[in-house]
């Protein structure tokens, strides 16, 4: 059986993970279903789609069939995962500031999941390839290295609605795929800040930070550092683990390198120069930082991770799937370039 005769749906279609392994899964020959919640936006998928195909893939016209699905919701999945052999479940709620109620985004994080996986078991899905997140891994811990053994402690203080989310979903689908109900394979992509290049002005909110450099949201750069990853290398890592039998049952810590603030300002000043004026004029001194943290919660996450690097292990995708992904700078400039000429960001 080759590639196309076997469909892969792809959940949560008009994200920025999910477009950019709509492209990957088209490229290597599969045909693809994926779900939007609101049909009325197919249209300008499938043109944004055809547009970065011939970008980035060297595909003229990229085939999509599109259903309706919300995590929310029971309805639709059945039909979703109909005549598919393959599920990559990428879809994830998102929230820019912590919520009222952290449930608001755990719980359709938990309960989406498992109804995709429930859908999938019962429609006899071979494999799954789950989006998650390092949100499950690295927080809650003093340690500065991380690998796929390590898991977010939930119960510690200041753990995020977010990191609950994605970590309660991950060990609820490892539930489910460890029962005795389920004979599916499971394979699980962890990503740190995912850039690189947007393909719309609706863009991911990981490339947020990116824009706020851009538009001169950061007059002086924290000190702060974080793993980053292109979302093609992303993408690709998810049909790696999609066709390798060595994959399943494994996760898989998607992160090119730990970047800091300041170093992203540099990046920029150096390769996108006509935005100099927009971006840090040097460093935040920490003690700025902490006694904004008094007024502002977001602040405040900003200053509990002044100073400390967490690096992420890729060995692992690197040496079982043969992954190798594009460097931090790389992602940067490809996010800043694709905000700019997609006029999100202002001119300089």
């Amino acid at each position: 059986m080759t590639n196309q005769d076997k469909t892969v749906l792809v959940t949560g279609g008009s994200g920025f993970i999910a477009t950019h392994c709509i492209l990957k899964l088209a490229a290597a020959g599969y045909k693809v279903k994926s779900t939007v919640r609101n049909l009325e936006r197919v249209s300008d998928l499938n043109k944004i789609l055809d547009k970065a195909g011939s970008t980035y893939e060297r595909l003229n016209k990229i085939e999509v069939d599109w259903v309706s699905a919300d995590l929310t919701k029971d309805e639709g999945w059945s039909e979703a995962v109909k005549g598919c052999d393959y599920v990559m479940h990428v879809a994830s709620p998102v929230a820019l500031e912590e919520p009222k109620d952290e449930n608001d985004l755990i719980v359709p994080a938990k309960e989406g999941t498992m109804r995709v996986l429930k859908a999938a078991a019962e429609e006899g899905i071979k494999k799954i390839v789950l989006t998650s997140s390092v949100a499950a891994i690295i927080y809650g811990h003093e340690k500065d290295s991380f690998n796929e053994e390590d898991w977010t402690d939930t119960d510690a203080k200041g753990c995020s609605a977010y990191n609950k989310s994605k970590t309660y979903a991950e060990k609820a689908a490892w539930d489910f795929i460890n029962s005795d109900e389920c004979n599916m394979e499971l394979s699980v992509i962890n990503p740190s800040l995912v850039l690189g290049p947007v393909l719309e002005s609706d863009f991911g909110t990981s490339v947020e930070v990116v824009k706020r450099f851009l538009n001169g949201g950061f007059p002086l750069a924290p000190n702060i550092s974080f793993g980053i990853v292109d979302v093609r290398d992303v993408a690709q890592l998810h049909l790696l683990a999609l066709e390798s039998p060595q994959a399943s049952g494994n996760r898989f810590i998607a992160s090119s390198e730990t970047m800091a603030i300041p170093s992203i300002s540099m990046v920029l000043r150096e390769k996108i120069p006509e935005y100099k004026k927009k971006l840090p004029k040097g460093t935040a001194p920490n003690f700025l930082i902490k006694l904004l943290g008094l007024f502002s919660p977001l602040m405040k996450t900003v200053a509990d991770q002044l100073g400390k690097t967490k690096e992420l292990d890729n060995s692992k995708a690197k040496n079982i799937l043969g992954w190798q992904p594009r460097s931090g700078e790389e992602a940067v400039v490809a996010s800043a370039k694709s905000l700019i000429e997609f006029d999100i960001v202002k001119s300089p």
